[in-house]
């Protein structure tokens, strides 16, 4: 039996496998991974592995750790104390304390806990097109993949305005007060039907959407509107975090705000099960009493010794600059492509998160050019992938350590599908 038959004969069908032919890997290192042939793949994709795969610093630290303890908080640990100090020295004020889960989704629910309680109210605004995670909560405000739970009664989606896309051509001014128009109606309908506001849950990039180039104070304005209604801001920092966005370590940063939470995961520990809420002592000191959160497997000194090698390397290694200077590298061969072929858009994103999208003759989007597109590139062995609500945007967000001699294949990659696609 392959590998692929005995995946569906245990782990079924419905978990979903990248490209028409599914890649089997064997071993990585820094941006590259080997298949079980022993081909390599420039890993143009991956953001779970943020400082590279199997990086030897942070293999260091995970073996060194768990040779010697691992146990969970109800015991004192210097380990689990000194990575949270460093971490939250990375944040902005009153963001100051930090609770340990172990993926995005135990993040993001966790928030929710701590935002409808702290405003005695349910309602949560979210994207029209997002994704957040897999716990029940969780599942009933899932708009970007399907869920069977559909929609909870207490959530309202909003459109994220697209400059790029939708709203392409359009007075910039006009579409910010079309779309908090749109935010206003959301938080009056929570009123209205008793549910009130208790957070807006945002990625910060809004990279499920299709990475949106947004109208000037967007975001900054959809939070002054939620916590006037007395809700929280959630800021979704799985995409964005950890110097993905090359000019800052969170992507929140980028529109001039402060959220009241902030979630992460899969960077956090460069593939090791780790995540985390930022939050600041007033919120926790108000959660912590009425609730006796623990979690078995979230601030273990395994997972403590993980992220603060990646920390380490983080600063180490410089690479919020590189993801900087090389992705304004690979945005800048973007939009040299986009001169060439007219059915490409305008690069899209920040930092090591880059895309663009891609249209038919007429500039519709074409979801079937998009996933050509993507194989193509495979069959040259580097690997990117699409999003949007049209699955039509070319997603490129590699490793940070991805430099330029990695870009100039990524692009030449692209210039060969392209052109194939002409």
């Amino acid at each position: 039996m392959t590998t692929l038959s005995r995946r569906q004969s245990t782990i079924g069908p419905y978990s979903p496998l990248f490209y028409d032919e599914p890649l089997e890997f064997a071993s990585a290192s820094g941006v590259w991974l080997t298949d079980i042939h022993g081909v390599r793949y420039l890993d143009g994709y991956n953001n779970v592995p943020q400082v590279g795969h199997a990086h030897p610093r942070v293999v260091e630290a995970l073996s060194e750790q768990a040779s010697r303890l691992n146990i969970h908080t109800r015991y004192l640990n210097d380990r689990v104390v000194e990575y949270a100090e460093r971490l939250l020295a990375l944040f902005d004020s009153p963001l100051d304390r930090v609770m340990f889960t172990n993926s995005g989704s135990e993040s993001n629910d966790l928030a929710l806990r701590i935002a409808t309680q702290h405003s005695g109210a349910r309602g949560i605004l979210i994207s029209d097109f997002s994704y957040h995670g897999h716990t029940a909560a969780l599942a009933a405000l899932t708009t970007g993949l399907a869920a069977r739970e559909g929609l909870g009664a207490h959530v309202r989606t909003i459109r994220i305005p697209d400059l790029d896309g939708a709203d392409h051509g359009r007075d910039p001014g006009t579409v910010l007060a079309e779309s908090l128009a749109e935010v206003d109606a959301a938080i009056a309908s929570l009123n209205e039907e008793g549910h009130g506001v208790a957070a807006w849950l945002f990625d910060s990039l809004f990279s499920t959407e299709g990475l949106n180039r947004l109208p000037e104070g967007y975001v900054a304005a959809v939070g002054a509107r939620v916590r006037a209604a007395g809700g929280l801001l959630i800021a979704d920092e799985v995409q964005a975090g950890f110097g993905r966005t090359g000019a800052h370590y969170w992507g929140y940063q980028l529109h001039g705000l402060v959220p009241d939470l902030v979630t992460m995961g899969k960077p956090m520990g460069n593939g090791h099960p780790l995540g985390g809420v930022v939050l600041p002592a007033a919120l926790l000191d108000e959660f912590g009493p009425r609730n006796m959160y623990f979690n078995t497997f979230g601030g273990n000194p395994v997972s403590s010794a993980v992220g603060l090698a990646v920390l380490d390397v983080l600063r180490d290694e410089d690479l919020l600059a590189r993801a900087e200077s090389t992705g304004t590298a690979v945005r800048e061969q973007l939009a040299l492509l986009g001169e060439r072929f007219d059915f490409i858009g305008p690069p899209k994103g920040a930092g090591m998160f880059s895309g663009f999208a891609v249209s038919d003759g007429a500039g519709a989007p074409d979801a079937a050019r998009t996933k050509r597109l993507v194989e193509s590139v495979k069959a040259d062995r580097i690997l990117i992938s699409r999003i949007g609500r049209h699955d039509n945007v070319l997603k490129m967000r590699p490793p940070l350590p991805f430099g330029p001699d990695e870009a100039e294949l990524l692009i030449a990659a692209l210039d060969r599908a392209l052109s194939a696609s002409s």
